[in-house]
């Protein structure tokens, strides 16, 4: 400020005073309302820079099957940003998948199915068709969510599922406009063609192991008058085969491998684990964010675009509840504020039951040794050094899938056949050199709910599968262990049949069956439908088939709870087939679409094979 001063003559040094002291309030007077002022405008652009930094275009809750994939998609767009909400850890250890052993080895699966660190640990209510036996529901709770967890299988089930998704309501997700999502999420090793992708973030495997037991299952079924099929995942599903596995390099391959890790390091791309959404906050019926909770803090986020729920068949209808969306009556009941009277949420709850029919081995080639601790350290130390061996595999490398009886348009029984006993989700460790196949039937006429146990999200919800509730169901398990027994009755097994464990040569009668069913059946980890898309008009329908929430803004969700009804087969790759497509139709892209595909088709239906 010295120019100011020039030219400026003091006669008295009273004057000069006084003028010098004016001139100094005067410069100080100034210098604060500058000061004032650039407070002000630097607090209103913090605080527009922290509601920016805490607002997104995009929220994901639940870094699963489906959001890992839609985290991905979202952010090829640099323009778009997108935080991913996870309740459970990260899946790798200071950066190494070698030190989070138990995701990554294929062979460890059982580790997690029985470890509440990575788990939900879900329990149904007692079963009243099953002996009033509580089911056990383990459900991913860790990046790639159940696709950390299972065993692998990559199973898209029978083009009619989608075609007949299509009838149920859900327009535009028949046969020829799912296809192509199942092809751009695949790399086959066994490289692309009509069925199969080639470039996609999901690799897809064979088995390595060629173990004898498998070929005989595959030879026997074959003997009993079942084709061959050389990919239940292209023209024809029906028979025996080779199964597909998302293993990479003998590594679990989950959608955390395949997606959320190669897109961790965009710019536009926030990922939170050990964080667990509590409540979606609406203005009115206008989705506006998420509240959480992490590290014992509550705190709310928002989004200028959309909110989407891939929390699963259980999680994204509880959340939905909790929020305020699903039957009113019920909401009410436990004091929450209803912003959308949507009673299909939490309703038509579908699984797959399944069964273990399991044979002694006469010879010591099963997986029995392989559990002996020695050995165990063996194996775990080859993975750990080079991925390979005994470690690398699921083990369940071969299936099939056929038709229950005469005029069953498409297979509705699955098999998994395993050269290993397992007892109780694995929890109990095998007692013998044995071999089984986890069999069951695909369309279960059974439909269950979930409902909210109480306002607190920390509570699991009420689960109610109503396994086994029609005669149909059962008469079709009895089928299940029926076929299964004439597979392992044929001449492939010669060699290695010893007595029958389970059911055992004792349960004969269907009675004796029926029994042995409400005993032994479990489920085989596939919930969905919960949150059911079909048309706005639909009154037990949940979203829409552009996955948005009826009857609210700016809220999706895009998971295996969008199922209108269960598929034929595992749910992994159809789910990540959902979230694929979900994203083009997020991004305003029009459908991928691949007409006349071949599929095939008994030549009669008046004979079951």
């Amino acid at each position: 400020m010295s120019y100011l001063l020039k030219g400026f003559k003091c006669h008295s040094p009273v004057m000069c005073k006084v003028a010098g002291s004016l001139f100094k309030a005067h410069t100080l007077k100034n210098m604060l309302g500058i000061n004032e002022q650039q407070f002000k405008i630097s607090r209103a652009s913090s605080q527009l820079s922290s509601e920016k930094a805490n607002s997104y275009n995009y929220i994901i809750v639940g870094a699963g099957s489906a959001g890992c994939v839609l985290a991905n998609r979202l952010t090829e767009d640099p323009q778009s940003t997108v935080l991913l909400l996870e309740a459970g850890p990260k899946d790798t250890l200071l950066g190494s998948k070698r030190l989070m052993w138990k995701i990554h080895m294929p062979a460890a699966l059982t580790y997690n199915l029985c470890d509440e660190k990575y788990n939900w640990y879900y329990h149904t209510t007692p079963q009243r068709h099953m002996d009033n036996r509580v089911m056990y529901w383990p459900r991913g709770r860790v990046w790639g969510g159940s696709s950390s967890l299972n065993a692998m299988v990559y199973i898209r089930g029978h083009a009619e599922d989608y075609n007949r998704w299509s009838r149920e309501g859900a327009a535009g997700w028949d046969y020829e406009h799912c296809l192509p999502y199942f092809k751009k999420a695949q790399t086959h090793e066994l490289g692309p063609d009509q069925y199969r992708g080639g470039s996609g973030p999901l690799h897809v495997s064979r088995g390595k192991t060629n173990h004898p037991l498998h070929r005989a299952f595959l030879e026997a079924a074959q003997q009993a008058g079942y084709p061959f099929t050389d990919d239940m995942n292209g023209y024809q599903q029906e028979g025996f085969g080779w199964m597909d596995m998302t293993i990479h390099r003998g590594k679990s391959w989950s959608t955390a491998s395949a997606y959320l890790h190669p897109a961790i390091s965009r710019p536009n791309f926030s990922v939170a684990e050990k964080t667990l959404v509590t409540k979606i906050l609406f203005q009115g019926t206008k989705c506006i964010g998420v509240e959480y909770v992490k590290n014992g803090q509550r705190k709310k986020v928002f989004a200028n675009k959309e909110v989407i729920l891939s929390g699963g068949a259980i999680n994204s209808p509880q959340l939905l509840m909790l929020s305020g969306i699903g039957n009113a009556d019920d909401l009410k009941k436990l004091g929450i504020p209803v912003v959308c009277h949507l009673p299909g949420v939490g309703q038509n709850l579908q699984d797959h039951l399944e069964v273990y029919v399991q044979q002694k081995c006469t010879k010591p080639i099963t997986l029995y040794s392989a559990q002996k601790p020695l050995n165990m350290v063996r194996i775990g130390l080859e993975w750990l050094w080079k991925f390979t061996g005994e470690g690398a595999t699921a083990h369940l490398e071969s299936g099939g899938f056929i038709r229950s009886e005469p005029g069953v348009p498409h297979p509705d029984i699955q098999f998994h056949f395993l050269p290993s006993q397992v007892i109780d989700h694995g929890r109990v460790a095998s007692t013998m050199e044995a071999y089984q196949v986890h069999v069951g039937p695909m369309r279960s006429t059974s439909v269950g709910w979930l409902k909210l146990k109480s306002s607190d999200p920390n509570d699991h919800p009420i689960i109610e599968p109503n396994y086994l509730s029609t005669e149909r169901d059962i008469w079709e398990f009895r089928q299940c262990v029926k076929l299964t027994r004439e597979i392992f009755a044929q001449k492939a097994f010669e060699k290695f049949r010893g007595p029958e464990i389970q059911p055992g040569n004792h349960v004969q009668s269907d009675k004796q069956i029926d029994a042995f069913i409400r005993q032994k059946a479990d489920s085989a980890y596939h919930p969905s439908c919960t949150c059911k898309m079909g048309q706005p008009s639909d009154s037990t329908a949940v979203v829409d088939p552009q996955t948005k929430v009826i009857g609210v803004e700016n809220l999706r969700v895009v998971d295996a709870s969008i199922m209108p009804s269960v598929v034929t087969g595992n749910l992994n790759a159809p789910t990540i087939m959902i979230a694929e497509k979900a994203a083009d139709i997020i991004k305003g892209l029009p459908s991928l679409q691949e007409k006349n595909v071949p599929v095939y088709k008994p030549k009669t239906l008046e004979t079951q094979r």
